[in-house]
C-alpha cells in the first residue's frame, strides 16, 4: 500500500514509539511504501530542527539531517501543482500534492487541516491510529 505521511507523523515516527513508530515497525507485515517529497524532506529537517524537540533527537545521539537519513529509504516523487486546497495552511497543500502525484492510496496526518477534508481526490486521510485499524483489518480480511 502506497502512503504519504505529512511531518508530524514522520517526526513523531522517528522519536517516540506511538503509532506513527508503529506504522514505521509495521511497514514490512502491512506492504507499506511510503512516499515524500524534496519540500516535505525540508519541512521534515525544518521541524526536527525545532529547540522544543532538541531534547528528543539528542537521546539518538544523532543531528536532524541525520535522523532523517533513516526516513530517506522512501521514493521521492515531484508533484505537480494542484488547486489551492487547504486555505488555512498551504503547507498542507504539499503533502495532498504529493499523495496524488504518488497516486497514494492512504494520506496519514495528525493536523486538523487535512484531517477535516477526510479525503483528497479519492485519497483517505486519516489519522495514524485509524490508519493503523484500517491496515489491520485489511491485512487480516
Amino acid at each position: 500500500m502506497r502512503l504519504v505521511l505529512d511531518s508530524n507523523t514522520v517526526v513523531s515516527a522517528l522519536l517516540w514509539h506511538g503509532p506513527p513508530y508503529q506504522l514505521f515497525t509495521r511497514s514490512r507485515a502491512f506492504s507499506l511504501a511510503f512516499f515524500s517529497t524534496p519540500t516535505l524532506l525540508t519541512e521534515f529537517e525544518e521541524v526536527l530542527a525545532y529547540p522544543k524537540l532538541a531534547k528528543a533527537v539528542a537521546t539518538y545521539g544523532l543531528t536532524p539531517a541525520q535522523l532523517l537519513q533513516r526516513y530517506l529509504r522512501l521514493a521521492v516523487v515531484q508533484p505537480g501543482p494542484i488547486t489551492p486546497t487547504v486555505l488555512a495552511d498551504s503547507d498542507d497543500d504539499h503533502v495532498l500534492a504529493c499523495a496524488f502525484a504518488a497516486k497514494a492510496e492512504l494520506m496519514v496526518s495528525r493536523d486538523r487541516h487535512p484531517l477535516g477534508l477526510h479525503e483528497y481526490q479519492g485519497i483517505p486521510i486519516l489519522n495514524t491510529s485509524d490508519a493503523l485499524q484500517r491496515l489491520e483489518a485489511k491485512s487480516t480480511g
